[in-house]
């Protein structure tokens, strides 16, 4: 037997498409909406959030004997908590502008809702690999919503991805511009986020019929 056995990939593999944790269990909307405007940020996030959710979910697997139930929530806060500095660290030391951009929401992976559940609905009641499986996988599976939404509100709000100028030159006419294009300004609002998220969730569903009758 591998290293993962079938039944371990599923705590990988079902999080990116039948168990979405924004498009089936509708978690983590708020940063979706947020910092999916460019998707420096939304990668920057994803990459976050997949490290404070794999190591989070291991150390609170590795505990989850001796942490008295009274107080499990204190303690996967206080996990969390210490993740997220190390995160928001790291970033203010290698890209300290983006994390100006995303001070306030890498602070706000706290209390993320995926992180919580995961730590609640899984790390409690399994071992440290199983629990690192499903925090990747979920993290994953969040982060590949979050690039989706980013690549498409940047290239279609301000013709650029990644900060490139990949349509053409807006103000010199070049590229798509020549051709009479412009960007849609709206697609950098965060409403335009929440009808992006609902399209991919509507071509999701209509792929998959068992997701409808639920």
């Amino acid at each position: 037997m591998g290293l993962i056995s079938k039944k371990d990939a599923k705590l990988i593999t079902d999080p990116l498409a039948d168990n979405n944790p924004i498009t089936i269990q509708v978690l983590g909307i708020c940063s979706a909406l947020a910092i999916t405007a460019e998707l420096k940020a939304s990668i920057v996030m994803a990459v976050s959030v997949l490290f404070v959710l794999g190591i989070g979910n291991v150390v609170i697997s590795l505990m989850r004997n001796i942490i008295p139930s009274k107080i499990r929530i204190i303690v996967q806060l206080v996990v969390v908590a210490a993740l997220v500095i190390i995160v928001d660290q790291v970033l203010k030391a290698y890209a300290y502008e983006l994390s100006k951009t995303l001070s306030v929401f890498v602070g706000l992976i706290i209390t993320n809702c995926i992180i919580m559940g995961r730590f609640e609905a899984f790390a409690l009641a399994n071992k440290p690999w199983q629990s690192f499986l499903d925090g990747i996988g979920n993290a994953a599976g969040y982060g590949l919503i979050l690039i989706i939404v980013g690549f498409f509100r940047e290239l279609l709000g301000s013709g650029t991805l990644l900060g490139f100028k990949v349509l053409g030159d807006p103000i010199e006419k070049t590229g798509l511009y020549a051709l009479g294009y412009e960007n849609n300004g709206f697609m950098l609002l965060s409403p335009m986020a929440l009808i992006v998220v609902g399209i991919i969730i509507w071509i999701q569903r209509s792929r998959n019929k068992a997701l409808i009758e639920d």
